[in-house]
C-alpha cells in the first residue's frame, strides 16, 4: 500500500468516527428538546452558533491549517467535539438555550475544521494530474461521510432511548477521543502546510471560478437545509406521528442512501475517461429545482402526505447527492495546490453560511408556512444555485486558469 493511499485511508477512517458523533448529537438535540416541549423556532435557534461558527471557521480554519498542517487543524477539531459532547452532559437544569447554543457552537467549529482539513487532504494526497482520481476519492470520502452521519442519525435515536441523554453523549465523547489518538499517530504533521505561509489578507479568494461555486454552494446547502433540519423531524413526529426511533431510522436510511449515490456518483455520471465541467452542476440543479415545487403542489392538492415526504426525499436524496459529489470535485479541482485548505475553508464558509440561512428558515418556515412553505423556499434556493452555475468555466475544472 502507497503512502499516500495510507494516509488518505487514515483521513477517511477519522472522519468516519467524527461524521457518527456529529450526526448522532444533532438527532440526540433535535429529538431530546421536542420532547421538553420546545417549538420547532426554538430547537432551529439551538444550531444558530453552530452554523454561524461553523462560517467563521472556515474563513479562518483554512488560513491556520495552511499554516500549522491539515493534521494539527483536524485533531484540533476532534477535540474540541469530545469538549462539546462533555458540555451537554451537565444536570438537566443547567440545559437552558443559551447554553446549549454555546455548547452546539464548539461542536460547529469542531465539525468544520474537521471537514475542511479532511478534503483539503485529499487534494494532497493525489498528483495534479489525476483528475479522475481526485474525482473519485473524494466522492467516496464524502459520500461515505454523509452515510455515516445517516447511520450517527439513528444511532443517536437509538442511543437517547436506551442510554438516555446524558449516557449517549458520553458514550460517543469516549469513542471518538479514542480515534482521535490512533490518527494523530498515523498522519505526518506537515500534511497540507503551505511552502510559503499565507498572509491573514489572503483568506478571501481572487478566484472568479471558486467565487461562483462558492455561492452556489450557499444556496445548494440552504435549500436542503430549510426543510431538512427542523420541518421534516418534527413533521413526521407531530403530524404523522411516528416515534423518535421511526424518525431518527427514517432521516438515517435518507442520509446514508445520500451518502451511497455521492459516493457512487464518478460511475454514475461515467467519468472515467473525462472529469467533469461546470456545466454538468448546472443541469444537475435544474432537475433538483422540480423535485421540493412538485412536492409543495402534491401537499396543496391534498395528496396523501407520507407519500409525498417518502417518495419526495427518496428523489431529492439521489439528485441532491449528485449534486454535491459535482461540487466537491469542482472546489478541489478548481483549488491552487499550494493554497487549497484557504480555498477549500473559502468555499466550505459559503456552506456554512447556506446551511445557516437553511436552518433558521427551516424553524421560522415550519412554524409560520408548515412543510409546504419550506418546500418552496427551497425551491427558490436551488433556482438562485441554478443561475449561479451559468458563470462556472466550461473548461475541464482540473486545467482552469483562474480568472
Amino acid at each position: 500500500m502507497s503512502l499516500d493511499l495510507r494516509n488518505y485511508l487514515t483521513v477517511t477512517g477519522g472522519y468516519w468516527a467524527f461524521t457518527l458523533t456529529d450526526g448522532a448529537i444533532r438527532m440526540l438535540v433535535v429529538l431530546y428538546f421536542h420532547q421538553l416541549g420546545y417549538t420547532a423556532l426554538t430547537i432551529a435557534s439551538l444550531f444558530l452558533f453552530y452554523e454561524l461558527f461553523g462560517v467563521i471557521t472556515n474563513l479562518v480554519g483554512g488560513y491556520l491549517a495552511a499554516r500549522l498542517g491539515l493534521n494539527v487543524t483536524m485533531h484540533i477539531g476532534m477535540a474540541m467535539q469530545v469538549v462539546a459532547l462533555g458540555m451537554l452532559t451537565v444536570p438537566p437544569e443547567m440545559l437552558t438555550v443559551l447554553y446549549v447554543m454555546v455548547a452546539q457552537a464548539m461542536s460547529g467549529i469542531a465539525k468544520d475544521l474537521n471537514k475542511m482539513s479532511a478534503k483539503a487532504s485529499v487534494k494532497t494526497l493525489v498528483p495534479e494530474d489525476a483528475n479522475d482520481r481526485l474525482f473519485k476519492w473524494v466522492a467516496i470520502l464524502t459520500g461515505s461521510k454523509n452515510a455515516l452521519k445517516g447511520v450517527g442519525f439513528f444511532l443517536g435515536a437509538v442511543l437517547l432511548e436506551v442510554l438516555g441523554f446524558r449516557g449517549a453523549l458520553l458514550a460517543l465523547a469516549g469513542g471518538l477521543l479514542v480515534v482521535l489518538a490512533i490518527t494523530w499517530f498515523l498522519l505526518p504533521n506537515e500534511l497540507g502546510t503551505a511552502k510559503v505561509k499565507p498572509k491573514f489578507t489572503q483568506i478571501f479568494s481572487n478566484s472568479a471560478a471558486i467565487n461562483w461555486l462558492s455561492a452556489a454552494r450557499f444556496f445548494l446547502f440552504g435549500a436542503r437545509d430549510v426543510w431538512f433540519v427542523v420541518a421534516i423531524p418534527v413533521f413526521l413526529h407531530e403530524v404523522l406521528a411516528w416515534s423518535f426511533t421511526q424518525v431518527g431510522g427514517f432521516m438515517a436510511l435518507w442520509v446514508i442512501g445520500y451518502g451511497i449515490v455521492q459516493a457512487s456518483a464518478p460511475a454514475l455520471l461515467r467519468t472515467k475517461d473525462q472529469a467533469p465541467k461546470g456545466d454538468a452542476a448546472r443541469f444537475w440543479a435544474l432537475i433538483l429545482l422540480f423535485i421540493p415545487a412538485t412536492m409543495a403542489v402534491a401537499l396543496s392538492q391534498d395528496v396523501n402526505p407520507q407519500w409525498v415526504v417518502l417518495i419526495g426525499l427518496t428523489l431529492f436524496g439521489i439528485v441532491f447527492a449528485i449534486n454535491s459529489a459535482l461540487h466537491s470535485y469542482l472546489i478541489l479541482a478548481y483549488a491552487d495546490g499550494d493554497k487549497v485548505s484557504m480555498n477549500v475553508g473559502f468555499y466550505y464558509m459559503a456552506n456554512a453560511g447556506g446551511r445557516l440561512a437553511g436552518t433558521v428558515l427551516s424553524g421560522l418556515g415550519y412554524q409560520t408556512l408548515g412543510l409546504q412553505g419550506c418546500l418552496w423556499i427551497s425551491a427558490a434556493f436551488v433556482a438562485a444555485a441554478w443561475g449561479l452555475s451559468w458563470f462556472l468555466p466550461e473548461g475541464e475544472a482540473g486545467s482552469l486558469n483562474h480568472k
